[in-house]
């Protein structure tokens, strides 16, 4: 028996089975591969199904608003997915009638969509003879084959890409994917893979090399950038200012609170005595209190940030023009960083705890 009859074999005794494997409709494996990517099937499932039960079709996705799917995406990461997503719709309600595509060459064409996307939903939805290459994929071809070129390199990609066409079960091609994806998964897992129990065992270059550990080869390109954000919570009434976030940065057009980006982390003493405080505000406001630093990570930055609970003392207060006050009843209905959501949520729950100032 061959690789890839090996590994189809082994997948239909051992694949999860999962709601996007039980349908061809290109639009529900669409949202399934952009809800998934860089996101474990255990935290991805939950949304999936809330964005199925809310938009089951392309066209109510693409009547949404923005706030709606940032709100419904909150607490994923990588809001520029959900953002490309809104973007797709749309396309695809205007120039294929709500009708979303299944072939490779119109799927590659749409917003936020890629060559391992596309090759999925091709192949998944129409049988299309396109071979999928992510993180799983490369792991069980660079183990298998000891392949030493680093995966994310552009030499690694297209060698990749081209291994993966070569092995590619042209018949069968979208079960020949799934099984490639999940053998990787579950099987040869990053770490501690299940090598005692592979059928790929006697051939696999890795485990005859004692290579297991030290394959696939990843370039280190990924550098932490540390921010530092100074918050504040400006309360009238019943009401919490808010701040509405441009589109240059992370959490692109999502509700956030006033706040002051410092070069490093500043005591109090040196960010309310700072030019940017004036420039913001008009005047010097009062602490109330200031709650214990917090950390947020993402995958490229690291964000240390500190909420300030101040008074405006002479209510001169200067608004931007993208901030506003909301009532705290609906809050929770509007799309805010999960950590903002966290902290609001605490704050009007009572549970924050705060050190005097």
């Amino acid at each position: 028996m061959n690789f890839t009859d090996n590994v189809v074999q082994w997948y239909h005794k051992n694949r999860r089975d999962l709601p996007w494997r039980n349908t061809a409709d290109p639009y529900v494996i669409w949202l399934s591969e952009i809800i998934l990517q860089q996101t474990r099937v255990e935290q991805g499932m939950p949304y999936f199904y809330r964005f199925l039960e809310a938009y089951p079709t392309v066209t109510h996705f693409a009547n949404a608003t923005e706030d709606e799917i940032l709100k419904l995406w909150q607490g994923l990461g990588y809001y520029s997915r959900g953002r490309n997503m809104l973007k797709t719709a749309q396309l695809v309600q205007l120039k294929y009638n709500g009708i979303f595509p299944d072939r490779y060459d119109e799927l590659i064409a749409l917003k936020g969509i890629g060559q391992y996307t596309a090759a999925a939903i091709s192949s998944f939805a129409a049988n299309q003879a396109k071979a999928v290459v992510d993180g799983n994929v490369s792991r069980v071809i660079a183990r298998y084959m000891g392949i030493t070129e680093p995966i994310n390199s552009t030499a690694g990609k297209k060698l990749f890409q081209q291994l993966a066409d070569e092995l590619l079960n042209k018949q069968q091609p979208g079960t020949h994917n799934q099984a490639m994806m999940e053998f990787g998964a579950l099987q040869c897992k990053p770490k501690s893979p299940n090598c005692g129990i592979c059928p790929l065992l006697e051939t696999c270059f890795a485990f005859n090399h004692n290579k297991v550990g030290s394959l696939p080869v990843k370039l280190k390109t990924v550098k932490i950038r540390n921010r530092y954000f100074n918050y504040f919570l400006i309360t009238e009434g019943d009401t919490v200012l808010l701040n509405k976030r441009g589109d240059n940065d992370i959490w692109a057009n999502m509700y956030d609170l006033p706040l002051i980006e410092t070069p490093e982390l500043y005591s109090a003493e040196q960010l309310f005595s700072s030019a940017d405080i004036i420039s913001t505000f008009g005047i010097i406001p009062e602490i109330i209190s200031i709650s214990p630093l917090q950390k947020h990570i993402l995958t490229h930055q690291h964000i240390y940030a500190r909420f300030y609970f101040i008074y405006l003392k002479e209510n001169k207060i200067s608004l931007k023009s993208t901030m506003f006050f909301k009532k705290a009843e609906i809050l929770h209905k509007l799309a805010l960083p999960k950590m903002i959501f966290i902290f609001l949520n605490n704050f009007l729950n009572s549970k924050i705890k705060f050190t005097p100032n």
